[in-house]
């Protein structure tokens, strides 16, 4: 009633103030646009302005941060792509917005279909980033993506994925997930060696 809750907000808005000056200082122009910066400021020891300055500044993202999907291909010794994807639908079957369509490549000397896709798109914009694509993919063909900046003016010209858009090297997912890569490398090679030494074994 008497004005102290102003006096004592604007106390707390002045103590930011100079708090920040003081940490500037102490931090000779590191503090902002570096990576110690920023996870300092995320910090509960940060004194003053903690705002990360978007877009400039971006804070890390965890490793099971999940956005939209995209396709995983192998890299041959001489630069050559093979997909993953063997275009076997469960991906646009489990996807509950049904936003992932498939067609399928047939051998057009057989009409018999072939393990890979001859086209793949999915509307980003429809996608609610669930995972269940990459839960379900039996492949290890679609993985989550780190990249949350998809805003445009043209929805469908720019947000509707195709095969080229979606398709990253294996080495992008071991950049972005390194601990679930090595944990799906470790099974991988158990299953080869279990099965060779099954193989051997007859």
């Amino acid at each position: 009633m008497d004005g102290m809750g102003i006096i004592k907000g604007m106390g707390v808005t002045l103590k930011r103030f100079v708090e920040t000056y003081l940490d500037d200082i102490r931090w000779f122009g590191k503090r902002y646009y570096t990576e110690e910066g920023i996870a300092h400021r995320s910090s509960t020891e940060t004194r003053g302005i903690f705002t990360v300055q978007y877009p400039e500044e971006k804070l890390p993202v965890p490793e099971e941060f999940r956005y939209v999907p995209f396709l995983v291909y192998e890299e041959g010794p001489n630069g050559e792509k093979q997909d993953r994807c063997t275009s076997c639908g469960i991906c646009a079957k489990v996807c509950p917005p049904q936003c992932i369509w498939i067609v399928r490549t047939n051998d057009p000397n057989t009409g018999r279909p072939v393990p890979e896709p001859a086209e793949f798109y999915i509307d980003v914009d429809i996608c609610m980033n669930c995972g269940y694509c990459a839960e379900y993919c039996p492949f290890d063909a679609i993985k989550m993506d780190h990249d949350y900046e998809l805003s445009v003016y043209d929805r469908h010209k720019s947000n509707i994925f195709n095969k080229d858009k979606l398709s990253k090297p294996v080495s992008y997912y071991a950049s972005i997930r390194p601990v679930n890569y090595q944990r799906e490398e470790t099974a991988r090679q158990e299953a080869e060696a279990a099965k060779a030494a099954k193989k051997a074994a007859r």
